[in-house]
């Protein structure tokens, strides 16, 4: 049976006319991604080869502001300068360039806005761009401009939220005049470059009334407001109090959808506002995003690493009507505070990107989307358990398995009759199970456990009445040249195929045919003499620019033919290719050497900024940096070359206060074990601990005892000859001392097996002047801290989980067991003890060591 073209190619045509809007008139379509630390020009390719072919409305980037200069995720959210773009992403060209190519294919983007504060991280440096800065000196604020230093400590004072710093951060005063022009100049500086939208970032610690201003100065874009709307806190900072000023998110989405998916999803029926959830017109939601991804800001939500049940959740979130969804797509992780991979996503090949909106399930539902958009839920079905199956009017339905069983059901879908396109049963719409409608509206759905089914009226599987000769029932080019997908070829002529195919010269470019789209039987050429082989070698071909590709399924021949001009990609070489220098010693990059075969290069784009033929550098730290050059030939290709420079400190290296430290304690018979030092200040050592009774360690400068140091009061502070350092901890832990500030901590390097239902848990209360003291996860649901308590009048405690109050635990009636939000708990006992939280029973206690 063929699939007609003309119908996938209006399907592509609808996402094209959602997204193709200027920056001035962006507003929400029907669902958009966000490409979680990709880098501009990836993002730009993903766009073209894919956003716009599958519908996607829009995408959203990570901050494009400069940053400071560490390799965590969350240094994107540490701002350094707002006019000086470069980022981690790439240049302020390069970002350019991806809006315009987005929207080429009719794509959005929303960039990801961080103004509510600015850096602190070491309390200055240099940023990723080359800007010096120092916390509260930055090059557009003075301290003038922040607000007072303190730490927000009570959510359920609004003022106090919206007035202190957010984990140290300097709080922005966002109701200066100076300061709403300056961040209104930020956005105006985006939307000069065609952004179209923007999420803007920790908006429940600035006022509604502040944020109205900026974005009025702004001339009123298109915004969505992260707002978490945590229970228990202001009135005055949950979401419903945003919505005036344009979108806001919805977190209670993602909760709803996990707790439903891991118990029973028929209760979906009903899901909405009638939750409590925002109105669908000013909601946009997700199954996961970055935070709730990493359990940060809270959790409970369902992510790439549950599977097909992630798998199912978002092609639900897409079929329902509801709001304006996000889908999340990042890259693999076990450290929660680790930043992308080194290389890009190449396509989604490479293994180190997890890449969820390429998940066929996911990418076709938003052409599914689309189709409905408009359409209300009708024709609600369930076992009773986890299988369900709604319409969206007479334009689709769909159907989910979320149990272990297969599911084999006759339903009424409400569509005309025809044969329809699973549009989940492979990478194209209409490369797997076709469905039929009978005349009364009803279809048999047959699906597996733990997957789904969808139709709708634009992917509609007809007979072919115009076949010819053929002895492939259908065939596919895959390939480099469109990310391995199943592209359908079109039968022309007896026994002939074709498909359009626009190559771009690249290394390794390669393809293969595919009958039905699901490597079941496959043909490539072993002997590379043009004759197809079934199961045979991939076809290498450096061709770049538009080609016929064509196969006889008689003579199993094949031929590329080019339709076009072709063009060839310029070759970037910069020289040297690797420098040492030493720090603050100039040197030069030079790209004159790059050339073009078939025409001229006519720009050069420097990674750290810059449009030169060359580029002059220098660096105030020692270290291995990289510097890539992108050129730019008259027919618009590119090529990229890198140069790697190491930076060498010709002084002592590392700043220090101590000559040398040593680790001393139980684990290692109170022997010397010296630590490295690592960074400024910072000295490290891998200590083996095995929870044993009396288990406890200070630290040594000279080995001799002469100058040691321990932690009289357990606050996590050092003092010279102090007392020895008690902890319960089991396992391998990286030890640290800050010889600056004299502070120590221990991080477990071999505790990821552990199981627990909370992420992360800090005790805080009169004993540690209710400061942060992280507990550790010893076993399967069990964290332990010790403490110092020295039994003074009204002597109490809590248990905070992300250390915001936004998540806190208490216990209301004395009885051992913790209440989220629940009271103080108080103690009268005097000395070290150990306290024990389970968050599995929730049972805590407090026993002395």
């Amino acid at each position: 049976m063929k699939k007609p073209q003309r119908l996938r190619s209006w399907l592509t045509g609808a996402g094209l006319a959602l997204g193709a809007l200027s920056a001035g008139n962006a507003s929400a379509g029907t669902a958009f991604v966000h490409l979680f630390e990709w880098r501009w020009n990836d993002i730009a390719s993903e766009c073209e080869n894919f956003l716009g072919p599958k519908g996607f409305d829009a995408v959203q980037i990570s901050p494009p502001q400069e940053h400071i200069s560490l390799d965590t995720w969350w240094a994107r959210y540490q701002p350094v300068t707002y006019t000086n773009l470069s980022s981690r992403s790439g240049t302020e060209a390069e970002l350019a360039s991806m809006i315009q190519r987005c929207h080429a294919v009719g794509v959005k983007v929303y960039a990801d806005m961080v103004i509510n504060h600015t850096a602190a991280w070491d309390q200055g440096g240099t940023g990723w761009g080359g800007t010096p800065w120092t916390v509260t000196n930055h090059p557009e604020f003075s301290p003038q401009d922040y607000h007072s230093n303190c730490t927000i400590s009570n959510y359920g004072d609004a003022n106090h939220v919206w007035s202190c710093r957010l984990s140290g951060l300097p709080d922005l005063n966002t109701g200066s005049g100076y300061v709403q022009d300056t961040l209104a100049a930020y956005f105006n500086k985006l939307e000069g470059l065609g952004m179209d939208g923007f999420r803007i970032d920790a908006v429940k610690h600035m006022s509604p009334g502040d944020l109205q201003a900026i974005l009025s100065k702004a001339g009123n874009p298109w915004v969505f407001s992260e707002v978490i709307g945590a229970a228990g806190e202001a009135a005055e900072i949950q979401p419903g109090n945003y919505t005036y000023l344009g979108h806001v998110t919805e977190f209670k989405y993602g909760n709803d959808l996990a707790s439903n998916f891991n118990g029973q999803i028929k209760n979906l029926a009903t899901i909405g506002e009638s939750w409590g959830l925002l109105p669908s017109d000013k909601s946009v939601h997700f199954v996961d995003n970055h935070d709730r991804e990493r359990g940060h800001g809270g959790g409970g939500n369902l992510t790439y690493k549950d599977g097909a049940k992630y798998n199912l959740a978002n092609v639900f979130m897409l079929a329902h009507p509801y709001g304006y969804p996000k889908v999340m797509s990042g890259y693999s992780f076990t450290d929660t505070d680790i930043g992308p991979p080194a290389s890009g996503p190449q396509d989604c090949d490479n293994g180190e990107w997890v890449c969820q909106h390429r998940w066929g399930n996911i990418a076709n539902m938003v052409g599914f989307r689309n189709y409905v958009d408009g359409a209300a839920m009708a024709n609600w079905w369930d076992n009773g358990n986890n299988q369900i199956a709604f319409g969206r009017g007479n334009r689709g339905f769909v159907v989910i398995n979320n149990e272990g069983g297969s599911l084999s059901q006759t339903l009424y879908t409400g569509l005309p009759a025809g044969d329809y396109c699973n549009v989940l049963a492979g990478d194209d719409a209409c490369s797997g199970q076709t469905i039929t409608v009978d005349g009364s509206g009803y279809a048999t759905f047959n699906v597996g456990a733990n997957a789904a089914a969808a139709i709708h009226g634009g992917a509609i599987a007809t007979p072919c009445s115009e076949c010819v000769a053929q002895n492939l029932p259908q065939l596919n080019f895959r390939g480099t040249a469109n990310d391995w997908a199943a592209g359908a070829m079109e039968l022309v002529a007896d026994h002939t195929w074709q498909i359009a195919v626009t190559f771009d010269g690249q290394a390794d470019q390669r393809f293969k045919f595919d009958v039905y789209g699901d490597w079941s039987e496959n043909y490539g050429d072993d002997g590379a003499d043009g004759i197809l082989d079934q199961t045979g070698a991939d076809i290498y071909t450096s061709v770049s620019g538009d080609y016929r590709v064509e196969v006889n399924d008689q003579s199993m021949t094949y031929s590329l033919t080019p339709t076009g001009p072709v063009q060839q990609a310029p070759s970037a070489l910069v020289t040297p290719p690797s420098v040492s220098v030493q720090i603050d010693q100039s040197f030069t990059l030079d790209a004159s050497a790059s050339s073009d075969s078939d025409g001229s290069i006519v720009s050069y784009s420097w990674s750290s900024g810059g449009s030169g033929v060359s580029k002059s550098l220098s660096f105030v730290s020692a270290g291995t940096y990289t510097e890539t050059v992108t050129v730019t030939d008259n027919d618009g290709l590119t090529d990229t070359a890198t140069a790697t420079i190491t930076v060498t400190d010709p002084g002592a290296g590392y700043a220090a206060n101590f000559a040398s430290l040593n680790f001393r304690g139980t684990p290692n018979a109170w022997g010397t074990q010296a630590m490295t030092l690592v960074a400024d200040h910072i000295w490290q050592a891998t200590v083996v601990f095995d929870g044993s009774a009396g288990q406890r360690f200070k630290f040594d400068v000279h080995g001799d005892w002469s100058q040691d140091y321990g932690d009289s009061n357990g606050d996590g502070t050092l003092e010279s000859g102090g007392g020895d350092i008690s902890t319960a901890v089991s396992g391998t832990y990286l030890v640290s001392v800050n010889d600056q500030t004299l502070t120590y901590s221990l991080s477990c390097t071999d505790c990821s097996g552990y199981q627990s239902n909370l992420t992360s848990l800090n005790f805080r209360g009169t004993p540690n002047s209710w400061g942060n003291s992280a507990m550790q996860l010893v076993a399967d649901h069990t964290w332990e801290i010790t403490v110092v308590f020295d039994g003074q009048a009204q002597q109490r405690f809590k248990f905070d989980v992300n250390g915001d109050w936004g998540e806190n635990y208490g216990d209301n009636n004395s009885d051992g067991l913790l209440e989220q939000s629940g009271a103080d708990i108080y103690t009268a006992v005097a000395g070290s003890y150990r306290v024990t939280v389970n968050d599995q029973d929730m049972s805590y206690s407090i026993s002395p060591q």
